[in-house]
């Protein structure tokens, strides 16, 4: 038991540079009550302590804000950042040194018994806001952006973003080295992003300048038909598009 505390309390130095000292951590996090509640809660709860279990449960959400069902499977070095709106399902299953951040939904699609909540692998990082839905797999090493929306299965070392979820970017495709490149990086980016994230706007540009050259190529040809027309009827041929563009609007006087 102490050396899992131990565990939980070095992963939050390690993933969050605002931690300062072990009674610090001990006495103050939310993320690090609501995890030590739930081993409590989750061993009742295996135990066929089913009433117990979800009383304390229950009182861990009231007082860290963070609501974990006693049956879920949750791993070692678990790290919940700041806490606050974290839900986690009955059948959720979670890996060793997984992240999440505060507003993350780790929840179901039905309300048929059986498996209905998310499979979290090792070192995952959930962003913020993110929701998680369905008895989805989520790789080894896969970020899931803020205020995603992921309900299908991601890939080891994927990066996903949006809604719904679509995948960004691809860590490493070897194993190996996406295990050594998580050992050297702790294992996640601040909100589950990356460096080389696309930018929306750029993004939103460049498809703006892909359609203008689009129209551009559809007004030349129209062009070239009307012409081609045109020297069948006798009528003045029609200059190029870029004379129209670059031609002034006279003044009047």
């Amino acid at each position: 038991m102490f050396e899992r505390i131990r565990e939980d309390v070095n992963c939050v130095f390690e993933r969050d540079p605002a931690a300062r000292s072990v009674f610090e951590v001990m006495i103050s996090y939310p993320g690090f009550h609501a995890i030590r509640i739930h081993r409590v809660s989750h061993w009742l709860w295996r135990q066929r302590l089913r009433l117990p279990a979800r009383v304390l449960s229950a009182l861990g959400r009231w007082l860290t804000g963070v609501e974990i069902h006693p049956a879920a499977v949750i791993g070692r070095r678990f790290f919940i950042d700041h806490g606050m709106g974290v839900v986690i399902g009955e059948t959720t299953r979670i890996g060793d040194d997984c992240t999440l951040y505060h507003g993350v939904t780790l929840g179901g699609t039905s309300w048929e018994k059986g498996k209905r909540h998310p499979t979290l692998e090792d070192d995952v990082v959930v962003g913020a806001g993110a929701k998680v839905l369905g008895p989805v797999t989520i790789g080894r090493g896969a970020r899931v952006g803020s205020n995603a929306v992921v309900v299908k299965d991601v890939p080891e070392g994927a990066t996903v973003v949006g809604i719904p979820g679509h995948i960004v970017g691809q860590q490493l495709s070897d194993r190996e080295q996406q295990r050594h490149a998580i050992a050297k990086k702790i294992g996640f980016d601040a909100y589950g992003t990356t460096q080389d994230m696309p930018d929306p706007v750029a993004r939103a540009i460049d498809c703006v300048l892909d359609h203008m050259h689009v129209l551009d190529s559809r007004n030349e040809k129209i062009c070239e038909a009307l012409n081609r027309l045109g020297e069948k009827l006798e009528l003045p041929e029609l200059p190029p598009c870029e004379a129209l563009l670059d031609e002034k609007p006279e003044t009047k006087k």
